[in-house]
């Protein structure tokens, strides 16, 4: 047994929520992930050129983007501690407040050292958001909708993803400062959504606020679960293939090898995220329908078929082909492998889903390294290989996972 106390439920009274009515705190999840992802996408452009109007070379300009995610990496524990101690809503919406200062003080970056600094405190920040934002999505949302929740939720990111970077590159033109500051200001208003809309007053009583230590589950009876550790594999591996391969080689790949364009890049991209879009709440709802597994395969034998295409490629179309396999793959991927998390353990203590976010992390800081160092060593083709053998993994682990989703169970 995972837990000696049979949780309570905490949910509103049917005449309150439809059966397929989401709840609303998957909606004000949503509101706050579009403006995080407006905000992180217009600074994407602007960071490594605000680094280099420093005078430092390559490499100190890949250690401010990488500082981010390795201080993101490292406290994903402790952001852990935080919403086990003083539950999701605060720990999310101060960990918001705190990227929102760091964002703020790395525009007013006089040197270096300070811009670096400043990206590496947000860190903590951004782990505190995603761990209790990910913990509260959980509890909120019965099994039967879960993926579904998951999906609405990755929408609101997918739409500030795509709306960020155009005006990004406009507000890079004016000022390389200025997308730090509008990135502040669209984190403060996500920690305003969180704060005072995620308040129980507002919500009713569906969800404690902070949860009952009884309910909680350790890092050591989870790790004892077969699917949870295969959702820790699942988060790696997808995060090597859509951001340790196709955001940082990729790029390149088609430039070099491709001979097209950086409009081509960007295009692809752009690609890529509609038909992400275009899919998402679809998929949600085969998970919720089909199961778990079913989501998982389907999910990882598309992003197998996209490196496939990658492997292949001499032509610009199959790079095309590939984003849009990209696209329809994490879709599902982005849905099913949480919602299994969430079938299992139901939200119940941070640190487990900080662990599990934690290996989706260690998927982009490590991924970026090795797939780098195969293009410089051997080729680009190279490292496309290597990911599909890699990736193989995901599929063999996804087809071993039997159904969690409690109310199919029977």
């Amino acid at each position: 047994m995972l837990q000696k106390k049979k949780p309570q439920a905490r949910r509103l009274p049917n005449k309150k929520l439809k059966s397929n009515q989401l709840p609303r705190e998957v909606l004000v999840l949503s509101v706050v992930g579009f403006f995080v992802a407006v905000g992180y996408g217009l600074i994407v452009p602007a960071i490594p050129i605000f680094a280099r109007s420093f005078g430092v070379n390559k490499t100190a300009i890949g250690f401010v983007i990488s500082s981010f995610a390795l201080a993101r990496f490292g406290s994903g524990l402790i952001s852990g501690r935080l919403v086990d101690r003083f539950g999701e809503r605060k720990t999310l919406a101060v960990g918001l407040f705190m990227v929102s200062l760091s964002s703020l003080a790395a525009g007013l970056a006089q040197n270096y050292w300070q811009l670096l600094s400043f990206r590496a405190a947000g860190g903590l920040g951004s782990s505190m958001f995603s761990v209790s934002a990910g913990a509260l999505l959980m509890r909120s949302v019965s099994d039967d909708q879960r993926a579904q929740g998951q999906s609405f939720y990755n929408s609101g990111f997918l739409l500030g993803g795509i709306a960020g970077p155009a005006f990004g590159g406009i507000l890079s033109a004016i000022s390389l400062r200025a997308p730090f500051f509008v990135y502040a200001v669209t984190l403060l208003m996500a920690s305003f959504v969180a704060y005072f809309f995620l308040n129980e007053k507002r919500l009713g009583s569906k969800v404690a606020s902070v949860q009952d230590p009884n309910d909680r589950i350790s890092i050591r009876d989870a790790l004892k679960v077969y699917p949870y550790r295969v959702t820790l594999v699942l988060a790696f591996l997808t995060n090597w293939v859509l951001f340790g391969l196709r955001n940082t080689i990729l790029p390149l790949f088609v430039k070099e090898n491709l001979h097209s364009t950086t409009t081509i890049v960007g295009l692809g991209f752009t690609v890529s995220a509609l038909a992400q879009g275009a899919l998402l709440i679809y998929a949600g709802k085969i998970s919720d329908h089909k199961g778990r597994r079913f989501a998982i395969l389907i999910g990882t034998s598309l992003l197998m078929s996209a490196l496939g295409a990658l492997i292949l490629a001499n032509h610009p179309w199959l790079y095309f082909a590939a984003m849009i396999l990209f696209g329809l793959g994490g879709a599902f991927m982005g849905t099913a492998p949480a919602s299994v998390v969430g079938d299992l353990f139901g939200g119940k203590g941070g640190q487990v889903i900080a662990i599990w976010q934690m290996a989706g992390d260690a998927g982009m800081i490590v991924g970026p390294i090795v797939l780098g160092y195969l293009a410089d060593l051997i080729s680009y083709r190279a490292a496309f290989i290597a990911s599909a053998i890699i990736f193989s993994i995901a599929i063999v682990l996804g087809s071993t996972l039997k159904e969690t989703r409690k109310s199919h169970l029977k």
